[in-house]
């Protein structure tokens, strides 16, 4: 699948890091611009926003009831629910600035959208080179099949939901014509315990759907789970970054710092090329068997026309001579000269 015009994403290739920014740049776009540049330094391929405000993130009965989804923001009386979205949002023009900033870096730069308003922006004028559908919106058929209609390639997350609605959400992007489908293994839960995470539902998505790639949105704590995702096939891994995870903020606590990032970004390459291929072949060189394996040897010299005995032989390095496969060839064969003890037999040694 080609997601960017630099990038296509497949398992042969390596994993395509997206640095999910979120809100992490706390509604400071000199913040933001330091999260895109330290991600770039890290290895990251692309940063991505998330476009919403207050009036395309919650009713209004969200916010007068001032509930907080993360832990520790709930029962706050600094600010409301209400304030806090307004200040962790990012404008269009923002936006637009990041998306120059990051052209300059080089390095990739979309955004979530939340709604059809924010969405035509990404598209007409952020030039984006994907769309990222959060796993709230994976049921969200309506908004999935306008997403579609952009014919853009659509990276979506399967938090949140059961097969079932994977493949509901799959055959409506299908249905407008665009097969240019990323899917995200996720687990919405910030962060999942271990036994949540279940990265074998890589594999199962791999075999649902084998003509897409399969990737992974984690929100674990660590870099280990989204290295273990590489080897199960993901070859998209989205992952929070913050530049401090004592940050005020949403998703500090679970992102990754600028030094796990570039451990992801390293490791992941690192296991791609280490997985290979499906073909069981040596890669070491003749010589190197030759050096390893062991040959024929004798256990006492022989003269001349002596019959060669079980009891005659062992086996030892070089592997230069006759193979230990042969021993039943050798055993009852007659020498044609005299022999060390410890001589490795080659086949002109025996008549």
């Amino acid at each position: 699948m080609k997601l960017t015009n630099k990038r296509v994403v497949d398992n042969f290739s390596s994993p395509y890091i997206i640095a999910e920014l979120g809100s992490n740049h706390n509604g400071d776009m000199e913040l933001a611009k330091k999260l895109i540049l330290e991600a770039k330094k890290a290895g990251a391929d692309c940063v991505k926003f998330q476009s919403w405000n207050k009036n395309s993130l919650f009713a209004q009965v969200k916010f007068d009831d001032n509930y907080f989804i993360a832990d520790d923001y709930r029962d706050r009386t600094d600010f409301t629910l209400e304030e806090i979205v307004e200040e962790y949002s990012i404008s269009e023009s923002e936006l637009l600035e990041m998306k120059k900033f990051a052209d300059n870096v080089g390095i990739d730069c979309t955004s979530t959208p939340f709604s059809k308003t924010e969405a035509d922006f990404l598209v007409d004028k952020l030039n984006s080179p994907f769309i990222k559908v959060a796993s709230m919106d994976l049921n969200n058929l309506p908004f999935l099949k306008y997403l579609a209609k952009k014919q853009l390639p659509i990276v979506i997350s399967t938090g949140l939901s059961e097969l079932h609605e994977i493949d509901k959400a799959i055959r409506t992007i299908e249905d407008t014509g665009n097969e240019q489908i990323c899917i995200l293994h996720c687990v919405s839960n910030y962060p999942p315990v271990d036994s949540e995470v279940n990265l074998n539902n890589i594999k199962t998505l791999m075999a649902t759907y084998p003509n897409y790639p399969i990737g992974f949105s984690d929100h674990t704590i660590g870099i280990e789970i989204p290295l273990a995702s590489i080897s199960l096939g993901a070859c998209v891994i989205e992952k929070h970054f913050t530049l401090d995870k004592n940050m005020e903020g949403w998703d500090h606590k679970v992102s990754a710092c600028k030094e796990e990032l570039e451990a992801i970004v390293k490791g992941s390459k690192r296991i791609q090329q280490a997985l290979g291929s499906f073909r069981v072949s040596a890669p070491e060189p003749e010589e190197k068997k030759s050096e390893f394996r062991r040959s024929i040897i004798l256990t006492r010299a022989l003269s001349e026309g002596e019959v060669i005995t079980i009891e005659d032989i062992d086996y030892k390095r070089p592997g230069t001579g006759i193979k230990p496969e042969m021993t039943d060839f050798i055993v009852g064969r007659r020498v044609n000269k005299n022999l060390d003890f410890d001589h490795v037999l080659t086949m002109e040694d025996i008549l």
